[in-house]
């Protein structure tokens, strides 16, 4: 068993440094100037092992998406309970978030797929297609309140998208479109409790 693990654990390997190699040229160069050798080149890998992983250019690129979608949704969201204050909920909620965000590795994914969306319109309607397909946790939560009546608005997903951007401002934007570094342990605990009881104070 072990002959057969060690050569999978070096395919897993090769292919997460095309992966990160990926992202850190389209950064550098964006997405058109970007090669599939200069990709090659700075994983350390032939050409032709990219292919064997990656068919394409767009192919690679749909990659990083994924995972920062899979990254998005990582772990066990905590479900809406009937019988726990609203506030703690939330608050537990953004926490989760914001701790997602905080990782460089989440902010250089975001920064490619932003960057590659700017430079192609039909690009950037695919991944918010994309994104539109699941809920994130935080919209499911708000949709649930709102159904059990402890949450007023007729549309859950405008109210969801509303606390997204309260935390973004402060933890997504500056971060990738300014270089800021990531907010503190204290500064997330002070976002997301604001947010909350913003957001509750409209709605709750």
């Amino acid at each position: 068993m072990e002959t057969i693990a060690i050569p999978q654990r070096l395919t897993d390997r090769k292919r997460a440094a095309i992966v990160a190699a990926a992202i850190d040229e389209f950064l550098a160069a964006g997405f058109d100037a970007t090669s599939m050798d200069r990709i090659a080149a700075r994983a350390s890998v032939s050409k032709r092992t990219v292919y064997n992983h990656f068919e394409s250019k767009e192919a690679l690129f749909a990659e990083i998406l994924r995972q920062l979608w899979d990254a998005s949704a990582d772990g066990e969201s905590p479900a809406y309970r009937a019988d726990t204050p609203l506030r703690a909920q939330l608050v537990g909620l953004l926490m989760r978030k914001l701790r997602l965000m905080n990782g460089e590795a989440f902010l250089s994914l975001a920064r490619v797929a932003i960057a590659a969306g700017i430079h192609s319109p039909e690009r950037a309607r695919d991944m918010v297609a994309r994104i539109g397909e699941r809920e994130e946790d935080l919209t499911v939560w708000v949709r649930e309140a709102a159904a059990d009546g402890r949450l007023k608005t007729a549309e859950p997903a405008f109210a969801a998208q509303q606390l997204h951007g309260l935390v973004k401002a402060f933890a997504f934007w500056p971060q990738v479109t300014m270089g800021q570094p990531p907010l503190s342990a204290e500064q997330q605990v002070q976002v997301a409790e604001s947010s909350a009881d913003l957001f509750l104070a409209r709605y709750a």
